[in-house]
């Protein structure tokens, strides 16, 4: 194994977290981290949480796929772990964090490797507080514990873990700017799955006030999950079905062209982070209506990045809409602000940050303490 410390180039990282597909928020950012990190000059073996069932039928067996999923995951594990310098691990709350997270990090310890935990997702503070006396434990095994907001670094510092900030990348050479602003036609975006998470109906009846004043207005949720046949049925209920698309998940280009079609992105979630979203369309050129839950207020400022709203609150957020679509200042002003915003998380300023984190967790001394950048 090398002992480069300076930069990315020479390393071999072990990068353990979701891919592709389907998509989504860990997933993509995944992928994206390991081309990045290989285009610097890194060397990157992957190692896959959400591999495809061998046999197929495997996955179609509620107890026995966790099995097949989980012993060929530790091989791998085991073998990258003999291979690399360093493992990143993509983290997230509940089984996702007992089943992958937590067992990469022992796994690392038993082979002398240094490890960084990568945190994210909005419900930390919850799974914390069940399982804070755990997650500790496996902590102290890390020489890093990094997380994409103040927020998460906040929830963890309440727990006794330090964090460091390590900020989401938007790519900018995907998501970009369209044409100016078109009039008429108001085309609003939604892009989170549809889980009670992320209240997808209080867009929707959003929706629906906004159409008093623009009938033209139409909606597109662009998202998968158990809550689309009862979703799809409110709509039909409050007569929206030609102004309302469902879309199911995008891939990467086919989101961006989205993002590009859009006049406003709502994230009506109910808990959040850093979503990814908001990044795509800030660096769009697509003004942001939010709720202000979880991390949104460290990563957005009202009134000057976003429109921030209470959650389930469905005339709060259009309003917040209303005001957008009926100036067209007001709007330009929003997604230039947006434009600005989303430049501090492209990889030209994340990537010394991560390098930084490489750097410092390889050089500390071969003993385990608890986590910290």
């Amino acid at each position: 194994m090398t002992t480069a410390l300076s930069g990315l180039s020479g390393l071999h990282i072990g990068l353990i977290g979701p891919l592709p597909p389907p998509s989504g928020g860990m997933a993509n950012q995944t992928r994206q981290l390991a081309d990045l990190l290989a285009a610097a000059g890194a060397t990157v073996t992957t190692v896959q949480v959400n591999a495809p069932y061998r046999p197929r039928w495997a996955g179609r067996v509620p107890v026995l796929r966790a099995g097949f999923r989980l012993l060929p995951y530790l091989v791998g594990l085991w073998r990258a772990a003999g291979q690399v310098d360093i493992f990143h691990v993509m983290a997230n709350s509940g089984w996702s964090w007992h089943l992958f997270a937590a067992p990469a990090v022992w796994v690392a310890r038993m082979r002398g490797v240094p490890v960084i935990v990568n945190y994210r997702g909005g419900e930390a503070a919850g799974f914390l507080q069940r399982t804070g006396l755990l997650v500790r434990f496996t902590m102290r095994q890390t020489r890093a514990l990094v997380v994409p907001s103040g927020f998460l670094q906040g929830v963890f510092a309440q727990f006794g873990m330090a964090a460091g900030i390590l900020p989401n990348i938007v790519d900018l050479s995907r998501f970009h700017p369209r044409a100016p602003v078109r009039a008429g036609s108001p085309h609003l975006v939604v892009a989170r799955n549809l889980e009670p998470l992320y209240d997808n109906l209080t867009a929707i009846r959003a929706l629906q006030t906004i159409r008093a004043s623009f009938p033209q207005v139409r909606l597109t949720i662009a998202g998968s999950g158990p809550d689309e046949q009862r979703l799809r049925q409110s709509v039909q209920d409050m007569g929206l079905t030609s102004v309302v698309q469902f879309t199911g998940r995008l891939e990467h280009d086919a989101m961006a062209a989205l993002y590009r079609s859009a006049d406003i992105m709502l994230n009506p979630s109910l808990a959040d982070n850093m979503p990814n979203s908001v990044l795509e369309a800030w660096a769009s050129g697509v003004p942001v209506v939010s709720t202000n839950v979880g991390g949104i207020p460290y990563l957005a400022q009202d009134g000057v990045t976003a429109s921030l709203v209470p959650p389930a609150n469905p005339a709060a957020m259009a309003q917040a809409c209303l005001a957008l679509l009926s100036n067209k200042t007001l709007w330009q002003q929003r997604a230039q602000a947006g434009l600005q915003e989303a430049q501090r998380y492209t990889w030209f300023y994340v990537r010394p940050v991560l390098s930084d984190v490489y750097r410092r967790a390889i050089a500390q001394p071969s003993h385990w303490s608890t986590g910290s950048t």
